[in-house]
């Protein structure tokens, strides 16, 4: 059996560094991409508008020309006011969609090309949001925009390109127990956000990662296009 090859981004940490433990496991090869470069990681700032094909292009010269699946998890999470400047809230719009959403089209556009190519299809994982469904705080409209970009993106290549064996699909985690989940859920009354959770905690990131690993590698190709909630019943539909 031949051996996947899988690029993660966002990989250095939390719900990342999960999924790269989870596919590891599986016997997938993988490259991440993060803010540091190491032997297994590239650097790239997919705040800049050219970083998403360039990962590409060094994460397949890494894998030896043959990339099998992608998983988009690198994602910021940073407030504006709706009262701010218009200029920071323009700012924080550009930058959000950017890095959530551009880039993981970027990647998704570059897949896609090269699944094609190959022959033999592919499979890519985007790591939305609960938010694309139930939106967010008044400090993240714009959060909420991309997710749901992504959620719509990934219906639209499925829908696309199944018959080329080109699959896709998407997660929608709610809260994570990441760092930023820990200090955002702390900032905002952590009792108080708990109690909207039926299940009476957040999401342990090995619980999304088993999700992603199962969707890039195991999950039967008549899934595709499907979004798999992980919320603790915080929303269900």
């Amino acid at each position: 059996m031949t051996t996947p090859h899988i690029l993660v981004t966002g990989s250095t940490r939390g719900i990342g560094a999960a999924v790269v433990q989870a596919l590891e496991a599986k016997g997938a090869r993988v490259i991440g991409h993060g803010r540091t470069a190491s032997e297994r990681v590239i650097a790239a700032d997919l705040a800049e508008p050219d970083a998403a094909p360039r990962l590409w292009d060094a994460a397949l010269a890494r894998l030896d020309g043959r990339i099998d699946a992608v998983i988009n998890n690198a994602g910021v999470f940073e407030p504006v006011a709706v009262d701010a400047p218009l200029q920071d809230w323009q700012a924080a719009w550009a930058r959000t969609l950017q890095i959530n959403l551009q880039a993981s089209a970027d990647l998704c556009r570059s897949a896609v090309l090269h699944f094609r190519a190959r022959g033999g299809g592919g499979r890519i994982v985007n790591v939305a949001s609960r938010a694309a469904y139930r939106g967010d705080s008044p400090a993240h409209w714009h959060y909420a925009a991309s997710k749901a970009g992504m959620v719509a993106m990934t219906k639209s290549i499925a829908r696309g390109y199944a018959a080329e064996q080109i699959l896709a699909f998407a997660l929608c985690p709610g809260f994570v127990m990441t760092g930023m989940a820990e200090d955002y859920l702390a900032s905002r009354g952590g009792d108080k956000l708990l109690a909207d959770i039926p299940l009476g905690r957040v999401a342990e990131p090995a619980e999304v990662a088993g999700a992603a690993a199962y969707l890039a590698l195991e999950a039967p190709a008549s899934m595709t296009g499907a979004v798999l909630d992980i919320n603790g019943a915080s929303f269900v539909r």
